[in-house]
């Protein structure tokens, strides 16, 4: 086993969502993985919006500031873009062909698969394996994304001092940080649901025996928890933020907003669920585990496993590494669950 990845191929793991920017550094000692830093800096209001890049300058500034603390200025970076601006899907073509014919190929058929102009898109396609339907196939994943999602993405890394090497798909590069942690579920169980709680969208994504199976997005988040504490004690969005942060709400905070909140959480959770069971041949899964900004809310997972009657786990991708003594691990175990996406963007070093 190699100890260390080909020279220069290292990569910080770079998140860009719609409240802050993410970094994650990992390496490899020893064969294992160590967290070198991370960090997280806070976005203004609509720097970012239904994850489109809307302040470049904003973002790159951010991360810029961010990648000093982490002291990985001039790195280059794994980042991504997200599930609903990405189109992928799965064809089947001919095993003989080269990756150059295979990619005239695509580039001829695209219409049938892409809904936009091809000179709009980024268009990538990877070699999954033999095909179901016949010996001389193969299946390839082909991956497009509006050329501006990407570029908005390239242009904020680089206003920030970073070099994007790799553009990953948000859902892949979360896969990837739940492999990490999967053998560490403790019934070893063989379906799990993967709950992200963002900002403004909460999504499903359903993994069978570590993979991947189905995923559905959902209109809720923290979002509406931040304004119904601005609503509540007449705050600004800075102030709510902060103040649902540290935990410095009056008490009627937790039966008047919070534990409604953590209801609406669960029911829509319940409701992904139903859809699943619904298109599959399953009616129950195994295991819950909760990622996300709103993850560690104190209660929601002990109230979801009331709920739905499955052991809940918060997700944590550093479960199983080395940590750096600098690291303060009381605040790591908060912002783990949201640290999904910029950890699995890390293991890309390590390919």
């Amino acid at each position: 086993m190699r100890l260390f990845s080909p020279r220069g191929r290292h990569l910080v793991g770079v998140d860009v969502c719609a409240t802050s920017v993410k970094i994650v550094d990992i390496q490899r000692q020893q064969g294992i993985f160590h967290l070198k830093s991370y960090g997280i800096e806070r976005l203004l209001p609509g720097a970012v919006v239904d994850k489109l890049i809307i302040d470049t300058e904003a973002v790159g500034d951010a991360l810029s500031l961010l990648a000093r603390r982490c002291q990985v200025s001039g790195s280059d970076a794994a980042t991504a873009v997200s599930g609903s601006s990405v189109i992928t899907k799965i064809i089947d073509m001919d095993m003989a062909l080269s990756d150059v014919e295979r990619e005239a190929q695509i580039r001829l058929d695209a219409d049938q698969y892409i809904p936009y102009p091809l000179e709009e898109v980024n268009l990538d396609f990877e070699v999954l394996g033999p095909s179901l339907i016949g010996d001389n196939l193969v299946q390839v994943l082909l991956a497009a994304s509006r050329s501006e999602n990407v570029e908005q993405r390239v242009d904020a890394l680089t206003f920030g001092g970073l070099k994007t090497k790799i553009m990953d798909i948000e859902s892949h590069a979360i896969e990837r940080a739940y492999g990490l942690m999967v053998d560490s579920l403790s019934d070893m169980p063989e379906l799990v649901a993967l709950v992200d709680i963002g900002h403004n969208q909460t999504t499903l994504y359903v993994a069978k025996n570590g993979e991947f199976v189905y995923s559905r997005e959902q209109l809720f988040g923290g979002a509406q928890l931040t304004e119904a504490i601005q609503n509540r004690y007449g705050l600004s969005f800075e102030e709510a933020t902060v103040n649902k942060r540290e935990r410095t709400l009056p008490d009627d905070y937790y039966p008047e907003i919070l534990t409604p909140f953590m209801e609406g959480a669960i029911q829509q959770i319940t409701r992904s669920l139903q859809f699943y069971f619904s298109s599959s041949q399953y009616n129950n899964i195994d295991h819950v585990v909760l990622a996300g900004g709103s993850s560690s809310i104190p209660g929601l997972a002990g109230m979801v496993q009331q709920k739905l009657g499955v052991p809940v786990t918060v997700a944590n991708p550093f479960i199983n590494m080395t940590i750096d003594p600098y690291i303060d691990s009381e605040q790591l175990a908060i912002d783990a669950p949201s640290l999904m996406a910029a950890c699995g963007l890390a293991l890309r070093s390590f390919d």
